[in-house]
């Protein structure tokens, strides 16, 4: 406690200057308590202070040290406590630590018991479980997988258990056989469930799954659910344990079997819906499909892969254009072999390509849920091959039949190859996408039959061109009318059919040459050697033409060699051949035209024996006011009546008699040669009825004079028609 204020010394610095400092103690100052003596310190303060502040001091220090021996007793208090505290603690300590000991021991011992006794349940039930599962085990997964693969780990984990503790008991014997049995009827189940549910795709499914494209935008509507969700869900789940578990891929093996057999089913379904489907309405869709295209009238109808039939029809309306009428038109007969089971089987081989491009990319998609990563590629390769192979073999049987027909020089079975070409080289990447992964003899299947195609492809071109040029010359096979060739027909055919295939065509032709410019070749190299191609088939045809037409006589030959090169012309100008021809031959149409003026003017021949029994140096000059008398005694009525009858009327008619069953199918050139004809004719005839039609050469002019001006006009309009 602090003293009393009437005790408490006033602080140092508050004293005045005068009283706490100075050189000298007897003036008052103060010196500090090492300098002071015990008599001078009383000295001191009995000079400073007064008596007061003595007193105030003594009560001071009297308090000061009453709080310190009431501190120390206090002290002492505490540490008595204190020790007696420790004391007790002590005591406690000593008494508690061995009883909590003691139950920690009890605690320890307590739960030693409870493991010994759970250790001995476990290892007891491992001794039930045979007996526990058997049943399950014994009835099989149908209908209850869960609880059958519940009883599968347990009887996994009896055999691990007897196998690391006591391999000679005869549980492992009965765990290990009952666990073999339950591996066998999930296999069994993994076959039962994949063989009831994998069903081939329906054809008109497929159909509608390979002809949907952006512009339908139908790709939503059409899926391929191969299993249904819950039996897909099991047979994962069956897997993922023969293969964590089961330590078996046979299931692989299984899986492989079915899913190839469903694949190359549905192909051959596809097929067989096409042979009995298929006309010339196309193929059937599924209602959907149809449906869908009927609300969207827009949208461009689905294209069927081409055939040959297309530009063999395409060719037909060229030549009923070019051709008139009957005339002709016998002998533009279409090159055998060409009928709509041809077409079905083109068409049905193309589908099926696609088909197996989406059919092997929806089962890849179904693999990668059932079987494990590290198997897929090898096992896709196996699932894939059945089907692959079927569609390499016919492609190979289409290319052996090709290489037959070029022997036979059957040329137009060759052009199958075409439409399956250009559609195999279209779908290749999609291919090489699919086979992804796949062995080298797998990638390597397409590419094979590509090249084959090509190669014979290029070899059917080759032959086709020698072929036109060394087509022999047989009489018999002439038409007698002097009409288009069937060669020429079939030449232009076979032409006008690589229209729609000329980059397949092209390619064709590239792939034999063997300079550097071949081996990089681009669009416009293929284009090129195409024209150049067809420019050769050309010329092969005009040399053939020229050899032919000389078992005519002079005027026939030239009908005919008219005849064909406007036909040529006419198909050329009608197609898209003649920009073809224009890339290599850039005169070609000119060049057409030329050589049929000339074919015109060396047909007009065969009328100077009729016009120059016209000319005035064949004639007599008869003066006005002759008498027949008089004409009778000289040469003058013999030239006329020769000229009249012998020379005009026998020419005309045996003229007229023969042309009229020659044929010119072009109406536009059969009338501009009619029309040209008659006016040279009947031009010179008018002139000669004029100058001696009056003349008494005769009593009889009539038998003479057979034919007016106008029935000579009819008769030159009636050449080539066997009608008239």
């Amino acid at each position: 406690k602090s003293p009393p204020s009437s005790l408490r010394f006033p602080l140092r610095g508050s004293l005045p200057p005068s009283e706490t400092t100075g050189p000298n103690p007897s003036q008052g100052g103060f010196l500090p308590s090492k300098y002071r003596t015990g008599s001078s310190r009383a000295r001191v303060i009995g000079c400073v202070f007064p008596p007061l502040l003595h007193q105030q001091e003594e009560e001071t220090l009297s308090f000061i040290r009453d709080s310190l021996e009431k501190s120390d007793q206090l002290t002492k208090n505490m540490v008595s406590i204190l020790s007696s505290f420790e004391s007790r603690l002590m005591k406690l300590e000593n008494s508690i630590i061995p009883v909590h000991k003691q139950t920690e021991n009890l605690q320890r011992l307590q739960e030693n018991v409870e493991k010994t006794l759970f250790c001995l349940d476990h290892v007891i039930s491992y001794y039930h479980v045979a007996k526990d599962t058997e049943k399950i085990i014994r009835e099989g997964p149908t209908g209850r997988l869960e609880e059958y693969l519940a009883c599968m780990a347990k009887i996994q984990k009896a055999v691990e258990y007897f196998q690391d503790n006591n391999p000679d008991s005869p549980e492992l014997n009965r765990v290990k056989l009952l666990f073999e049995k339950g591996k066998e009827s999930l296999e069994s189940e993994f076959r039962s469930l994949m063989a009831r549910h994998s069903k081939p795709v329906p054809p008109i499914l497929i159909l509608d799954l390979i002809t949907l494209d952006d512009e339908m935008e139908l790709q939503e509507d059409v899926t391929l659910e191969h299993l249904p969700e819950s039996v897909l869900q099991d047979i994962v789940r069956i897997s993922g344990w023969l293969v964590e578990y089961g330590r078996n891929q046979d299931f692989m093996n299984v899986y492989y079997q079915i899913r190839s057999s469903q694949l190359d089913r549905s192909i051959k379904g596809l097929k067989e819906h096409f042979r009995k489907n298929s006309s010339s309405s196309g193929v059937p869709y599924s209602p959907a499909i149809q449906n869908k295209r009927k609300d969207t009238p827009t949208k461009k109808p689905i294209k069927r892969p081409g055939t040959i039939r297309k530009a063999q029809n395409l060719l037909k309306q060229y030549s009923q254009q070019c051709l008139d009428g009957k005339k002709g038109a016998s002998n533009l007969i279409p090159m055998e072999g060409r009928d709509d089971m041809l077409d079905m089987e083109i068409d049905a081989y193309i589908h099926c390509v696609s088909a197996f491009i989406k059919l092997a990319q929806s089962e890849y998609q179904l693999l990668t849920e059932i079987i494990p990563e590290h198997h897929q590629k090898k096992t896709f390769d196996s699932l894939i091959q059945e089907s692959l192979d079927n569609l390499m073999i016919e492609g190979d049987n289409i290319v052996s039949a090709a290489r037959k027909a070029i022997i036979r020089h059957d040329y137009s079975a060759v052009l199958t190859i075409f439409p399956i070409l250009r559609h195999l080289k279209q779908t290749k990447p999609e291919f090489d996408q699919v086979l992804q992964g796949t062995a080298a003899s797998t990638k390597n299947k397409l590419p094979s039959l590509i090249t084959s195609m090509e190669t014979t492809g290029a070899k059917a071109l080759e032959d086709f061109a020698d072929n036109i040029k060394n087509n022999p010359d047989k009489e018999y096979n002439m038409p007698k009318d002097g009409t288009v060739h069937e060669l020429t027909s079939n030449a232009i055919l076979f032409l006008q059919q690589l229209l729609d295939f000329q980059e397949t065509a092209g390619a064709m032709l590239a792939s034999q040459e063997t300079s550097s410019s071949a081996s990089s070749y681009s669009s416009e190299f293929s284009r090129r050697l195409l024209s150049t191609y067809i420019c050769k088939v050309l010329g092969n045809l005009q040399l053939n033409l020229l050899s032919k037409s000389k078992v005519y006589e002079e005027s026939l030959s030239a009908i005919f060699l008219l005849n064909n090169y406007n036909y040529i012309l006419k198909s050329l100008e009608k197609s898209e051949l003649i920009q073809l021809v224009a890339v290599t031959q850039k005169n070609a149409e000119k060049s057409y035209r030329e050589h049929i003026e000339q074919q015109i003017t060396a047909y007009q021949r065969s009328w100077l024996k009729v016009t120059d029994s016209f000319l005035d140096r064949n004639l007599p000059v008869v003066q006005p006011g002759v008498k027949v008398r008089t004409l009778q005694k000289t040469k003058c009525m013999l030239n006329i009546i020769f000229s009249l009858g012998k020379g005009f009327n026998d020419c005309l008619e045996e003229l007229c008699k023969i042309q009229k069953a020659w044929a010119i199918p072009d109406t536009e050139q059969r009338d501009k040669i009619r029309k040209t004809q008659k006016n040279i004719v009947l031009e010179t005839y008018s002139a000669l009825l004029s100058r001696y039609g009056n003349v008494p050469f005769t009593k009889n002019p009539e038998k003479y004079i057979k034919y007016r001006v106008e029935q000579v006009g009819e008769m030159i309009e009636k050449l080539f028609d066997t009608s008239a």
